[in-house]
């Protein structure tokens, strides 16, 4: 089990990103996070990962996650990450690696692994590309190949569905089912709405703080939505 507890993050002391948000995640799932823009569902995971300084805990199994890196995998958005950087689609997946090698071991013995992990995504054939040839969809799934290798049971992708095509949205669907099937937590920072109820078996819904967490079925409704975005959300009387 993943615990959160009071977790609380701010940009300045007078403006509060997200407040006392306490929840807990058992068993494999995919958790979707959703909200309105500056909802704060991205502090909230960098705040979890410790990547931001926030007030709070998160542990795993009873154990602070933070004590508990090479179990974690962590995908920022795409705008955040240098495309011109000069690497190579290999290369970019070969880096899930480094935490759980020996400074000694070469990289030559995982190859194998980083293969599995393109062809797993459809990506094999780009391994010698550069990352700046890549479309938005296909960089995106060799950021979840890095992923793969590193075989992480708790996954944190934000945004990953943001200016791709949908081909690669349903490749990249059917592995991360695949992960959960598989024993892994999955958490996914999401905007869409209308793919929330076929891709997600919890839903966080995020306001600053914490509006409501359960099963999508029984979280996804109307007047949770409403809470979150007023009402605007509801058109015809359906969900948008």
């Amino acid at each position: 089990m993943i615990r959160f507890e009071n977790i609380t993050a701010a940009y300045t002391p007078h403006q509060i990103a997200v407040e006392g948000v306490s929840f807990a995640v058992e068993g494999p799932q995919i958790v979707g996070l959703i909200g309105p823009n500056g909802a704060g569902k991205s502090t909230l995971i960098k705040a979890a990962l410790g990547l931001i300084p926030a007030q709070g805990k998160v542990t795993v199994d009873g154990h602070p996650l933070k004590d508990q890196q090479r179990e974690i995998a962590y995908v920022e958005q795409k705008s955040a990450i240098d495309y011109s950087f000069p690497i190579t689609v290999a290369e970019v997946v070969s880096l899930g690696l480094y935490s759980r090698m020996r400074p000694w071991q070469s990289l030559k013995k995982a190859r194998p692994k980083v293969t599995a992990a393109l062809e797993a995504v459809a990506m094999q054939d780009f391994a010698k590309r550069q990352i700046g040839e890549l479309s938005g969809g296909q960089f995106q799934r060799v950021l979840l190949a890095r992923t793969l290798v590193q075989d992480a049971r708790l996954i944190f992708l934000d945004e990953p569905f943001v200016g791709i095509d949908a081909a690669s949205e349903q490749i990249i669907m059917t592995l991360l089912r695949e992960l959960r099937d598989d024993g892994r937590q999955i958490f996914i920072v999401h905007h869409d709405l209308g793919k929330v109820r076929e891709y997600f078996d919890s839903v966080l819904i995020l306001n600053k703080e914490l509006l409501a967490f359960g099963e999508t079925a029984a979280v996804f409704t109307p007047e949770n939505l409403k809470k979150a975005y007023g009402d605007a959300i509801l058109i015809g009387g359906d969900l948008k």
